[in-house]
């Protein structure tokens, strides 16, 4: 570990920036990546005439069309308080709960590959959300997070815009287990009850009651979310809390995260060697869309690239340097299919279903079509190089099952399909939040193994009081750190979609 001398400039209304002090010495020799923003190229009476340029359009334009100040085309920062790789739902979560926290106290950019998200795992995920899990941080997360998309119109509405509308389903989110599975389910279930979760446990006799097209001759349990459970329309969760985060001051830059700037900083100590030079990171190179390269200088980076986190923390050295910088973080992109298909005799209303044989599937939209997946063993993952789908996957490891549990799908006909990537976590399969030991300003947030979606909202206001609070104060997430990829403490999950 490391002491470090930091002074923090408290502003209006908790708006803090963090100022590390360095002392001088020119003796020390950097990095060859190395970028100081001091030392920018630019003649000091032309940065001055664009900066008041600036200021001017920018007090113009407030004054005009106060909640439209923030387009993605605003000056390319230079500098920022905060950095987060990723502009998906979990980037997007932390942007609006820092932003709307410190407000104008906080310059915060948001680096995005593709604005306009066509391959993003949010946007190509199923938008399911429950309460069915087996870890209390998982059960927290979505409880908190059902809540938020409930009341959704109070906390993203922008001043004299339409309220946001996710298109919520509140069906329900049913698990089936067999004999083998009782065991496991009722252990879930009392934690789930202890944490108030909105769940209910069916017996084979009251699964027949409720839902007569479903065969239930294997089945000696059912755990069926009830309140908050269900679906919701992914892509429009995104836009309102991006829309949310630009409207309070966020950028939006379209671009991708090349390389991270090292700085030697000697007014951090090491600790376990204190004659030991400290090297922190403190800028990124990004690669504009036009093809250009930028670099921004930043106090905190956060990680939240969904399946690419995992290269972008290598670029930070994390899983290929000393020490702590030895573990890296274990996401890495698993493709997943989803098949939108037709069964004319299916039911009209219908939970989404989860089977023991690991295939999903809900209804989509109404007229009995519905969709669902699988995902593979880990001997059979898809190649991830592009977003193609395997139609025999359907034939041979999805549609038997279906037609099994609901004869009535026997008749089902694909119309189409599509593929996402998972961020999957290698590891345990759970989310990786909170900082990182050899960096003071490096976060993660990403990992979530296909559940990022539903816990996005709760997760970007973990982060915000991890940096502004100095800690977990609404749930405790400590146990899903950084530091227990070191420590080797997997923290496994039962229920993985």
């Amino acid at each position: 570990m490391y002491t470090r001398n930091v002074s923090l400039i408290i502003r209006r209304n908790f708006k803090i920036c963090l100022s590390v002090r360095h002392k001088s010495d020119s003796s020390t020799k950097q990095p060859d990546n190395y970028y100081d923003p001091d030392t920018i190229h630019e003649n000091p009476l032309e940065r001055c005439k664009r900066l008041i340029k600036r200021d001017i359009n920018e007090l113009w334009k407030k004054a005009n069309d106060p909640y439209d100040q923030y387009e993605d085309n605003k000056i390319f920062p230079k500098t920022v308080d905060i950095l987060i790789v990723g502009g998906g739902v979990i980037g997007s979560s932390i942007a609006y709960w820092l932003q709307n926290k410190c407000r104008d106290g906080l310059t915060i950019a948001v680096i995005e590959k593709d604005l306009t998200y066509a391959k993003a795992s949010t946007v190509l995920s199923c938008g399911g959300i429950r309460q069915q899990f087996s870890l209390k941080e998982n059960i927290e997360l979505s409880k908190f997070s059902a809540e938020f998309l409930r009341d959704i119109k109070d906390y993203l509405t922008i001043p004299e815009q339409e309220p946001p509308e996710i298109n919520f389903n509140p069906s329900g989110y049913l698990f089936l287990a067999t004999k083998n599975g009782v065991d496991t389910m009722l252990k879930n279930h009392q934690l789930q009850k202890e944490l108030k979760a909105n769940v209910e446990l069916l017996s084979k006799d009251m699964l027949k009651t409720k839902f007569p097209w479903l065969n239930v001759d294997d089945i000696e349990l059912g755990s069926l979310g009830t309140l908050n459970s269900g679906w919701f329309d992914p892509w429009s969760l995104l836009n309102a809390l991006r829309n949310k985060a630009k409207s309070l001051g966020t950028y939006y830059i379209e671009g991708e995260v090349k390389d991270f700037g090292f700085k030697i900083d000697t007014s951090i100590v090491v600790e376990e060697d204190p004659s030991k030079e400290y090297e922190g990171i403190n800028s990124v190179k990004v690669k504009l869309k036009d093809g250009k390269t930028q670099q921004i200088v930043f106090g905190v980076c956060i990680v939240a690239a969904g399946a690419e986190s995992g290269n972008i923390a290598k670029m930070a050295k994390v899983g290929n340097g000393k020490g702590f910088l030895s573990t890296p973080l274990p996401i890495e992109p698993r493709k997943r299919f989803v098949y939108h298909y037709h069964a004319p005799k299916g039911p009209s209303m219908s939970p989404m279903v989860i089977d023991p044989s690991g295939v999903y599937f809900r209804p989509n939209s109404y007229n009995n079509h519905y969709i669902c997946g699988k995902s593979p063993c880990d001997t059979e993952e898809p190649n991830t190089a592009n977003l193609d789908v395997d139609h025999d996957f359907f034939e041979n490891e999805i549609w038997a099952a279906l037609a099994h549990r609901v004869p009535a799908f026997e008749e089902a006909k694909v119309k189409s399909s599509w593929a996402g990537y998972y961020d999957y976590n290698w590891y345990d399969q759970n989310g990786v939040i909170g900082a990182h030991p050899s960096y003071f300003n490096l976060y993660f947030a990403a990992g979530f193994s296909g559940h990022g979606i539903q816990q996005a909202p709760a997760v970007g206001r973990a982060i915000m009081e991890m940096i502004t609070e100095s800690g977990y104060n609404s749930i405790d997430l400590s146990r899903l750190g950084f530091g227990r990829l070191i420590a080797e403490q997997p923290l496994y999950e039962q229920n993985i979609v």
